[in-house]
């Protein structure tokens, strides 16, 4: 998550992926739970997504990107097919990873220091590979995507169901609640507002896409003040700490009936 100024930390690590359960929260569903919930929102789904045709080049803003076979992502409402979001800093789009064509440059962006301290992927590209193809290769609940901002790709996202993840234990989950996880990649992007920025047209695309999701929630860790602010002036309200396996965290949430308000 980026920083309000140019010393603070410039990220939101991911939820994690083991908790226990809580009273008046959704358990993680199992495999048959899963299932049935495919099959209620997506009828007629086929069991095995087609795969593109491979492309190492970026689409213009507005053009049709095509995902890659794990990246179908109906759990999702398919954000590869979500048109691009004007910003005062230029035209910004979300764009499923590649691996062949994103694992290097995503790698890089977690072995920065400040990336690390929250992220804990630094290393080889191989410990990058293995957390994305944990989305890729997974259910569908989870999809990593660049931020590409005036057609340069400069963030990474992960934009995943709340309700179907391990973070539904620690919270009064609702049915289609979307979750957020963002790193601004390059230096020269932190420390100048535009995460919150950018958290504002991320959070935009999933409430127009997303008919059925009433809000969006992210947990920043909570000693991450320059986060938890960027959330809060990206239109995000502080709704509760949170105790996670990894950390305790700020419960950061947009609603979509106030979203005109903030």
């Amino acid at each position: 998550m980026p920083p309000t100024d140019a010393h603070a930390d410039p990220v939101t690590g991911p939820a994690p992926r083991a908790g226990t359960g809580a009273e008046d929260t959704l358990d993680p569903p199992d495999t048959e739970e899963l299932l049935a919930v495919l099959a209620d929102e997506i009828p007629g789904a086929p069991s095995t997504p087609s795969t593109p045709s491979p492309s190492d080049v970026f689409g213009a803003p507005g053009a049709p990107v095509t995902e890659n076979a794990a990246g179908v992502s109906e759990l999702l409402d398919r954000p590869a097919a979500w048109q691009p979001a004007a910003t005062p800093a230029g035209v910004f789009q979300l764009v499923p990873v590649r691996l062949g064509r994103d694992l290097a440059m995503i790698s890089r962006w977690m072995n920065d220091p400040a990336v690390a301290a929250f992220w804990e992927l630094a290393g080889a590209e191989t410990v990058t590979a293995d957390h994305l193809r944990s989305q890729l290769d997974g259910d569908g609940r989870s999809l990593p995507c660049l931020g590409v901002l005036s057609g340069i790709p400069m963030s990474y996202w992960e934009i995943y169901r709340a309700d179907l993840d391990p973070l539904a234990c620690h919270y009064p989950a609702r049915s289609y609640d979307t979750g957020i996880h963002l790193l601004i990649g390059e230096i020269n992007n932190r420390g100048r507002g535009v995460g919150a920025m950018l958290l504002r047209a991320a959070s935009d695309l999933v409430l127009d896409n997303r008919p059925l999701c009433t809000r969006v929630l992210a947990e920043p860790d909570l000693r991450n003040t320059p986060s938890v602010a960027a959330f809060l002036s990206a239109g995000f309200r502080f709704s509760a700490e949170v105790e996670l396996p990894d950390k305790r965290a700020a419960l950061m949430i947009r609603d979509r009936v106030h979203r005109a308000q903030l």
